[in-house]
């Protein structure tokens, strides 16, 4: 949620010197230089200059040439709480008064009820001193725009001040992070195939928990192509590459024992398990240790989760699920970075009922086994690889490299 909006910074006069104030995530606390060499790293990629990038107690100061843009940049960044545009003061008790009210004047619009959060190191006084005081000081000073104090349950705009032992730091705009850790910042490669909209979440996710992410995506028809093109594009963004290589995969469909129209009936189980031995190959020959699978506890049964994660030890691979704790968090970050219309898809998945003596085959059968690794090994020669310039669209440019290598 944003405090104040975007707009709202063209309000401040033009001799106050506006910085970036990045809020490090509970998780990245420990993590902060990642986050900073996420941070060049983003700006870099998007040409968007700056002069100064530093840690300041717990948050990292951004002085960037256009805040605003730079503040949109670095918020496609894992690892970050929030990042607020702001105006930098010296932390002293009546400077801080004083600025707070000169800003809440060019902000706040006639009756308005606001309300004023000061957090972070006081010496010598209270944050909450400085709310009091900068509320009476802000009525005093906007009499004619007749604004009012409001409440923690109901205000109209919010203006939140941040302090660190040198200075306090005034928000002008602030806006959720992502949460999660740094990109990175595990300093672990693992690999992660798409071929779904869970398996797409599921692959943010992984992204999200530090990992350096390989994206493989494997597709059964052409006619699949332009939708996970369109899902993976939203993707590759979080990466924080300026150029990703993509390896896309098409599916040999497997006959399956006993089962009637394989494709159609059992591909939620089936693409899951064919993907994880597609996956298994892929890491055995590049050396990698670590596969991400696209399986929860809450839509997969467990008997299906159990042996697959067993089978991927017994390759001498770790089998990580970033879904393991699915819940609603997921899906906020799944709209976040524009998935959202994929999310009724995820939903419906949740909703499936899997009857165990219809799909036996998921348990271990020995021939539907080999079934699946003959399909494996078939959907490994259809490999192709696609090189892109990372960018805000990349859709068509990625189709046409697929079909051109066709």
């Amino acid at each position: 949620m944003a405090i104040l909006k975007l707009s709202t910074c063209k309000s401040i006069p033009l001799e106050d010197k506006l910085l970036i104030v990045v809020f490090p995530s509970v998780f990245s606390q420990n993590k902060i230089k990642s986050l900073i060499t996420n941070i060049r790293k983003i700006l870099k990629i998007q040409n968007q200059k700056f002069s100064k990038i530093r840690k300041e107690g717990g948050v990292v100061i951004v002085d960037a040439d256009d805040p605003v843009f730079a503040s949109t940049a670095i918020n496609t960044l894992f690892g970050i709480k929030g990042v607020a545009i702001a105006k930098q003061v010296d932390n002293n008790f009546e400077t801080i008064v004083k600025e707070i009210s000169n800003v809440g004047v060019d902000l706040f619009l006639d009756g308005e009820r606001f309300l004023i959060q000061v957090e972070g190191y006081a010496k010598g006084f209270i944050p909450k001193d400085v709310e009091i005081a900068a509320t009476s000081s802000l009525i005093e000073k906007a009499t004619k725009k007749e604004i009012k104090p409001g409440t923690n349950e109901k205000f109209d705009r919010h203006l939140y001040v941040y302090l660190t032992k040198s200075h306090a730091y005034i928000c002008i705009y602030y806006d959720n992070g992502l949460g999660g850790i740094p990109n990175h910042s595990q300093n672990k490669e693992i690999i992660c195939c798409i071929f779904d909209e869970l398996s797409a979440v599921s692959c943010l996710e992984t992204i999200k928990q530090g990992f350096d992410v390989k994206i493989i995506i494997c597709y059964i028809k052409d006619s699949e192509l332009l939708h996970l093109v369109k899902i993976v594009n939203q993707i590759i963004r979080r990466t924080v590459e300026p150029k990703i290589r993509l390896e896309f995969y098409r599916i040999t469909i497997p006959y399956i024992s006993g089962v009637r129209d394989n494709a159609k009936k059992l591909q939620p189980l089936m693409m899951t398990s064919l993907t994880a031995k597609i996956l298994v190959r892929i890491a055995t020959k590049n050396n990698t240790k670590r596969i991400s699978l696209a399986l929860s506890p809450l839509i997969h049964p467990v008997d299906f989760t159990e042996s697959l994660t067993k089978q991927v030890y017994s390759e001498n691979l770790i089998p990580y699920s970033p879904l393991s704790g699915l819940d609603d968090n997921v899906f906020e970050t799944a709209k976040e970075i524009g998935l959202e219309k994929y999310l009724s898809s995820i939903e419906k998945l949740g909703g499936i009922r899997i009857d165990r003596n219809r799909y036996v085959w998921y348990e271990g059968s020995v021939n539907n086994q080999k079934m699946l690794d003959v399909a494996a090994a078939k959907t490994i020669k259809s490999k192709k690889t696609v090189s892109v310039n990372v960018g805000p669209n990349n859709v068509h440019e990625i189709l046409d490299e697929v079909r051109s290598n066709n």
